[in-house]
């Protein structure tokens, strides 16, 4: 007996929050251009114009879908504007969304990534919008690509380059110092730094954070001094910075695409 073949899956990460018609209207479009679809949120609740977060947010997620999942993103603060829009096969899956960087960490994994334009408007809604892309564009090609009923030859050009975001890799500045960013803000005020937990070597160390220095690591939140900032090594595979039951973020000052410093100290 042939198995049935697998329903196509597609995976929406947004910064439109639930309180609005936003994430319904790209459901709604989704289904109706490729009805077996299976939707799978990853996130409606990057902050507002966080293109650090969401490209955090999608790296993390994506690498565990099935191949042929279809990820579209619509974290957008320049709709409208000349900003590209861009359909990318990379690990075996494809990936809509502007190119502004959000598709900057998964696409830094596969250097072997193919990235094309999205410039076919056979494939839009007609007179598309100048402020809802993601539903007069995205949607459709995230669709259509989904449905198998257009390859990433039919959304446009292939591109030689895509929008990358600054800093996306600690740099060097000086003996002993790393510059770095925020990635992203977890719900529990938890801060995700691009320092990969491997430069967590043992030593001494401080990380300059917003208006403080973090001075000591943990291996677990229960092992924490109440009140006390600490860095530990998160579950994402980087460096992150936390406090028992409290807001990190909130007590360092500190947002997505902040910059961070790790200063490692002489022994």
């Amino acid at each position: 007996m042939t198995p049935e073949p697998r329903r196509p899956v597609i995976t929406l990460t947004t910064d439109f929050g639930t309180s609005d018609h936003y994430a319904g209207t790209l459901k709604g479009v989704l289904l109706s251009r490729c009805p077996d679809a299976v939707l799978v949120d990853i996130s409606h609740e990057i902050p507002p114009f966080s293109i650090y977060a969401g490209a955090y947010a999608l790296d993390q997620a994506a690498r565990y879908f099935p191949p042929g999942t279809v990820h579209l993103v619509v974290v957008d603060p320049g709709v409208g504007t000349s900003r590209r829009a861009i359909a990318a096969e990379a690990s075996g899956q494809t990936f809509v969304a502007p190119d502004n960087g959000v598709l900057s960490l998964v696409l830094h994994r596969s250097p072997a990534a193919r990235v094309h334009e999205i410039t076919n408007p056979k494939l839009w809604f007609d007179r598309p919008s100048n402020t809802f892309h993601g539903r007069d564009i995205f949607a459709p090609v995230a669709a259509a690509l989904a449905a198998r009923t257009s390859t990433l030859d039919d959304v446009g050009p292939a591109c030689d380059s895509f929008e990358r975001l600054p800093d996306l890799l600690p740099r060097s500045v000086s003996d002993g110092v790393l510059a770095g960013r925020v990635f992203s803000v977890d719900r529990f005020g938890n801060v995700i730094t691009n320092f990969a937990t491997a430069q967590m070597l043992p030593g001494e160390f401080t990380i300059e954070a917003g208006s403080q220095n973090v001075c000591e690591i943990r291996r677990t939140f229960g092992e924490a001094v109440d009140d006390v900032c600490f860095a530990y090594c998160g579950s994402s595979g980087y460096v992150e910075l936390g406090m028992n039951q409290k807001s990190a973020a909130e007590y360092l000052g500190i947002a997505p695409g902040d910059p961070v410093n790790l200063r490692r100290l002489p022994s």
